[in-house]
């Protein structure tokens, strides 16, 4: 009876194992954890009673292969911290189990730990069944020394992938945090501050989304109401599970706003974003499903029209993710940085040079645009402005003057050359100087873009408004590079004629201002590419 009983429990035991391992060739990880969680229980009753050696032997090195596997499923269901447990409990049986070793270097690399995935990586790498694994071993190595070195300068080139027109795998990053910190802000609530100083273009921030939702709009103005909202839901319940298997993602999540109490919540230090900081456990905080609603509500970003032409992506593609650390950056009709969205990754980077002690500001929306036309945009966003350029301004549009500007530049009932030279003398009579000029130039840039655009409006305008270099240094000054100012460069450097040290002044401007339109991200040559500027007419 023992003997039957003994083999029936075996039979049962293969069964487990062949089914877990089958449900886990087959993809399906739900299933294949849950099996191999009944072989684990199993496996670990047989081992408490086992006599002699052999059994023992056998036993544990099923034992350990369970938890390798269990763990495979584990982190393909991103259940991270439960699959870092499963390779321990195998490494505590053999400590040098090669798939545990590579199961945890995997995991501890897509948890940023990217000098302990590397000791993983390395130790496997000596074990005998490395060899038919060598190459992936290899570029794991390469990989983590890569992100060490990454996380620690903030150095990102994607040259080669923008070259390629942008074909191949989607680059993946290291998580950066720059010289920045997380104070209270005079915008409102919280913000993110430089502590060094930083010229154009320098990256200050690459995080990876908890989670990202992405689509092609329809054109139906219905049919996209739809779609969207079908995405935001989707959105919604990627974050909640996210925030369910990891109890640091959920602490994270929990340190935003939910847009209420501004000025009563607390500010957290900006170590526990960075990829070095250990992860502190995290007890008793309650899963509230309206708070983090609320959360994603006033800090989920959509990505925009930049991040679509560097992907390479249409017209009526749309994403939406949520970007922890990037979400306590505030708006500001004046800001000094922008972001590009790569894969599930957002970089950041000034758009202008940037003071140490500064704000590190976005625009949410376009901000080269009159003063109540902005009005009119924070209302959809629920707040009001009150950076420097909206305070000015505030006080120049109680006078009559720049509203009936902005009428007439609202409703065409001036040519756009003239409404530039009235807005240089009016600047003249309201003794507007220095980055005020900027301010009010950002404001009604789409007439002097026109200006500059139309030949017949240059002939009549071109002597009585300022040179388009100077309103767009006066512009970039204040408001940073925008793609809007660098295509109207770009057009006039592939429309000028002139001599060859002209040109190679106006190449450099233009070189310049696209550091600040993409970031420090790709060399000269690809910079060129993404401004569709021929090499070999503009080298």
């Amino acid at each position: 009876m023992d003997s039957d009983h003994q083999e029936m429990e075996e039979e049962m035991m293969h069964q487990l194992r062949s089914k877990a391992t089958e449900l886990l060739l087959r993809e399906e990880f739900k299933e294949s954890v849950q099996i191999y969680s009944k072989f684990i229980t199993h496996c670990q009753e047989k081992l408490s009673n086992a006599q002699q050696t052999s059994d023992l032997q056998k036993l544990n090195k099923s034992l350990c292969l369970a938890f390798s596997n269990r763990a495979e499923g584990r982190f393909r269901l991103k259940e991270y911290a439960e699959a870092i447990k499963d390779c321990d409990q195998a490494l505590k049986i053999d400590d040098t189990h090669f798939k545990s070793l590579v199961c945890k270097g995997k995991i501890l690399l897509n948890l940023n730990k990217y000098p302990m995935a590397y000791d993983c990586f390395k130790n496997a790498s000596t074990d005998s069944q490395a060899r038919g694994f060598s190459e992936n071993l290899s570029g794991y190595l390469d990989l983590c020394k890569k992100f060490e070195i990454q996380s620690t300068n903030g150095v990102v080139d994607v040259s080669d992938w923008v070259l390629s027109g942008f074909k191949g795998k989607v680059p993946e990053f290291a998580e950066y945090v720059g010289p920045v910190e997380i104070k209270k802000s005079d915008l409102g609530g919280r913000g993110l501050f430089s502590l060094k100083n930083m010229d154009m273009g320098t990256i200050v921030l690459v995080t990876k989304a908890i989670a990202t939702e992405r689509g092609i709009l329809p054109n139906d103005e219905d049919c996209n109401e739809n779609v969207q909202l079908v995405m935001w839901k989707n959105f919604i319940s990627k974050v909640m599970e996210s925030v369910k298997r990891c109890d640091h993602t959920h602490h994270l999540i929990r340190t935003l706003s939910t847009g209420e109490d501004e000025n009563g919540v607390e500010v957290p230090n900006i170590s526990l974003f960075r990829p070095e900081t250990e992860e502190t456990e995290v007890l008793n905080e309650k899963f509230d499903v309206d708070k983090i609603l609320n959360i994603l509500d006033v800090n989920s970003m959509v990505e925009d029209s930049v991040s679509s032409k560097i992907l390479g992506k249409n017209s009526g593609y749309y994403g939406v993710g949520l970007w922890v650390l990037a979400s306590f950056i505030n708006h500001s009709c004046v800001p000094n940085a922008r972001r590009i969205h790569i894969g599930d990754h957002v970089i950041i980077f000034a758009s202008r040079d940037v003071k140490a002690g500064e704000e590190i500001t976005f625009a949410y929306f376009n901000v080269l645009s009159p003063l109540n036309k902005r009005r009119e945009t924070l209302m959809n966003w629920g707040f009001s402005c009150a950076c420097k350029r909206c305070k000015f301004e505030d006080e120049i549009w109680s006078r009559q003057e720049p509203g009936e500007l902005e009428v007439a530049l609202e409703k065409g009932l001036l040519d756009m050359g003239s409404v530039a030279f009235r807005l240089e003398e009016g600047m003249k009579k309201w003794v507007v100087k220095g980055r005020e000029k900027g301010y009010l130039r950002s404001s009604f840039w789409e007439a002097f873009s026109r200006a500059f655009e139309s030949e017949k409006l240059t002939k009549r305008w071109g002597k009585r408004i300022p040179a388009m270099e100077v309103v767009v240094d006066s512009i970039v000054d204040v408001v940073g590079s925008d793609e809007m100012v660098l295509k109207v460069l770009v057009e006039g450097l592939k429309r000028s004629g002139g001599s060859s040290v002209g040109r190679t002044s106006e190449m450099e401007r233009v070189m310049k201002l696209g550091r600040g339109v993409y970031g420090k991200i790709v060399k000269r040559q690809a910079l060129k590419a993404l401004l569709e500027l021929g090499t070999r007419d503009h080298s």
